[in-house]
Parts: structure tokens; sequence; C-alpha cells
């Protein structure tokens, strides 16, 4: 069996950082859960600690991809085979979680767990849905694989993708979403998707409007861009790794 860590990237999410783990850890029974703490200033750590978690607490904020990096780094040198990334909001459906392993498993190194790709679409406004969809078909264009939804931070990364993200995972915004699946496939991994079952923020309120998108769109083309110009290679694995 795979040495699996779930890495819960979480800032300000007292509210509901601790039901994630119990659910991660009712889910995927076998796996260890680190929450890397964004250096938040409410209860996260210790709800997420109280909850069975290990926490890593960060001096400073790093954001969402900084987070993951620092699990991805952990996950190397504790010997992980596969890293899970669940947020720590409550949005992604833990039950989901042994279906992304099991994608790995089926030979995937990269599974994203996609809304708007089963019978339970995710909702978001037409402006919105519709600049997610360009971004969709030009990172599946490049990937070499149909993904419907390339902004999910739902993901499971095994042990070639592993190595890769430790050393390169970008924390630029939206690098730990779209950079990521570009440099997955110039490092030459397969890159697959798995239909998952999202729930909207009961914390917070996510960006909406026509301007927004507009501005989301080009940022996203940008991040895309850098993947594509940036030098990128798989580390070579120490004795004994897989």
């Amino acid at each position: 069996m795979l040495r699996t860590l779930v890495v819960v990237p979480a800032l300000d999410e007292e509210h509901t950082v601790a039901a994630v783990v119990a659910g991660v850890r009712r889910d995927l029974p076998g796996a260890d859960v680190l929450v890397v703490d964004d250096h938040s200033s409410d209860a996260t750590g210790a709800r997420a600690a109280a909850a069975g978690a290990v926490v890593a607490r960060l001096p400073f904020r790093l954001g969402v991809g900084g987070a993951v990096r620092t699990g991805f780094t952990h996950a190397v040198r504790e010997g992980y085979d596969v890293v899970v990334q669940v947020d720590g909001d409550g949005q992604h459906d833990t039950r989901h979680l042994p279906e992304l392993v099991a994608a790995l498993e089926a030979g995937a190194d990269v599974v994203v767990g996609a809304r708007f790709a089963g019978a339970d679409p995710y909702g978001v406004s037409r402006t919105r849905r519709a600049v997610m969809a360009i971004l969709a078909r030009l990172v599946s264009a490049i990937v070499g694989s149909h993904l419907t939804d390339v902004t999910s931070g739902y993901r499971a990364a095994g042990p070639r993708a592993v190595r890769v993200f430790a050393e390169h995972y970008p924390a630029e915004y939206l690098g730990d979403t779209l950079e990521t699946l570009v440099i997955a496939r110039r490092c030459r991994l397969v890159v697959r998707q798995v239909p998952v079952r999202m729930t909207a923020r009961e914390h917070g309120r996510p960006s909406q409007g026509v301007v927004g998108s507009v501005v989301y769109l080009s940022r996203a083309v940008a991040a895309i861009g850098l993947g594509m110009v940036r030098r990128w290679s798989v580390p070579v694995p120490v004795e004994g790794a897989p």
C-alpha cells in the first residue's frame, strides 16, 4: 500500500478544519494528515491538532502555493509515496479520496478532482463558468488529457509527481492549480481527472462579476505562460525510492 499524506492548507479556517480532518481520517483511514497553518489569526492550528492532525504553522503567510509546497517538502523528507491536497474550508468532499488514490494506482501521476465532470455540477456564475471552460480547453490541449476543472485544488500526486512538486511547486497566484498542470506535462507526468462533488463555502465569498472574471482569465493565462517558459526537470530519486 502506498504511504499517503493528506495535506490541508488552511488560513483562518477554525470553523471547518476539524471537520475536514475528521472526514479525511474517516474516508482514508490509512493516511496521515498534515494541516499547514498559513499563519492564521484564529484557532485553526489548535482545532486541527485537537482533531488528530499534525500541524505545521508557518511563521508568516505564504499563500496556498507556499503552504502546499511545505506539505510536499515534508512528504519527501518523511518518505511518503502519495500526497493528496484537500482544502481546509470544507468544500472538498472527502468521500472521493479513495477514488483519487485509486486513479494513481491505475497509472496516473497527477489526479484532479473535477467539478463539471459528473451529474452534480458545482454552481458558479455563467461568466465564471465560461472563463473556466476556456482555461480547461487550453490546459487540456497542453497536458494531452481531457480536463474539465483545471482550477480545482482537490488533487492527488503519485511518487514521481511528489518529487517534482517538492522541488518546483510554484507559490504564485494560480500557480498552485494551473501552472502545476503545465509543470506536470513538461516533466512527462500523466495527468487524469475523476469527477467529484464540492460544496459552496460557508465562510467568505468568492470573487464574481464580469470584470473580475476578465482579470482572473488574464492572470490565469499569465500563470500558464510562466509554466511554459520556465525550465523544469524530474528530480532523480534516492536509492530505494519508488
